[in-house]
């Protein structure tokens, strides 16, 4: 593997200029393999480093007291993993594999010397957090506010954006890649739970499924019942400084 799959991310929203690019290519110069089920950061744990993901799916989440989990985000190809935990000697969430992959670890000084040599990098982190941030605020929205229903379909189109997103050859079918386990530490509901919800929007003929495998047949009615907007569209990006 080669290049930089966070700034194939960020290139679908600004022109990089090569410098900017090579810049970007220089996070992901090591590479570890993660295979499933691992823990790459631990919440609450001593942290310096931050990551780039260029193969698989993870996850983030945290554990309650009751010794439940929340999820908090799903992670792509591309995603920086860790950004929580920047500002923090302690890491505030966990990062776990959800398949084998492909992680380049970096030191945080190394972000600094970016933003340092790199304004409008420096920018476009800032850009993807609050897009991480403004996720998280309509995840929580979600939780206190929606629907069983409404929960589970918007995080069918969260799940199905993000990864044509990376993907794109991803239509309207996708290969799920989760349990209703983790569907159901995702939205605040029980496996069951998660199961009757799915069957419901198959027979609402929203979704079909079949071996692992989700279609979404009305992608409109999806939206409007669980309200679900797409954060990485319609964003103002006209106040970014100019490349370095």
């Amino acid at each position: 593997m080669s290049g930089s799959c966070f700034a194939d991310v960020l290139s679908e929203l600004v022109d990089l200029t090569p410098l900017e690019q090579a810049a970007l290519e220089r996070l992901e110069e090591r590479q570890r393999q993660v295979r499933r089920g691992a823990i790459v950061q631990r919440e609450n744990e001593k942290c310096s480093e931050l990551f780039v993901l260029r193969k698989g799916l993870m996850m983030s989440y945290v554990l309650l007291d009751d010794g439940s989990r929340q999820i908090l985000r799903f992670l792509f190809p591309g995603d920086m993993l860790g950004l929580s935990s920047m500002i923090y000697r302690e890491a505030p969430e966990t990062l776990c594999a959800l398949s084998d992959c492909v992680i380049s670890p970096f030191d945080r000084s190394v972000l600094a010397d970016l933003m340092v040599a790199h304004p409008r990098l420096s920018a476009m982190v800032l850009v993807y957090s609050q897009v991480e941030r403004v996720s998280l605020t309509d995840r929580l929205a979600a939780l206190g506010r929606t629907s069983a229903k409404a929960r589970v379909a918007a995080l069918l189109l969260e799940l199905r954006n993000r990864l044509r997103a990376t993907d794109k050859s991803v239509t309207n079918a996708f290969l799920l890649g989760l349990t209703q386990e983790e569907v159901g530490d995702a939205t605040g509901l029980t496996a069951v739970h998660v199961n009757r919800m799915l069957r419901q929007l198959e027979e609402e003929g929203m979704i079909a499924r079949e071996a692992g495998k989700v279609t979404l047949l009305d992608e409109r009615g999806l939206a409007r019942a669980a309200n679900y907007v797409n954060r990485f569209e319609r964003l103002d990006l006209g106040w970014l400084p100019t490349p370095a």
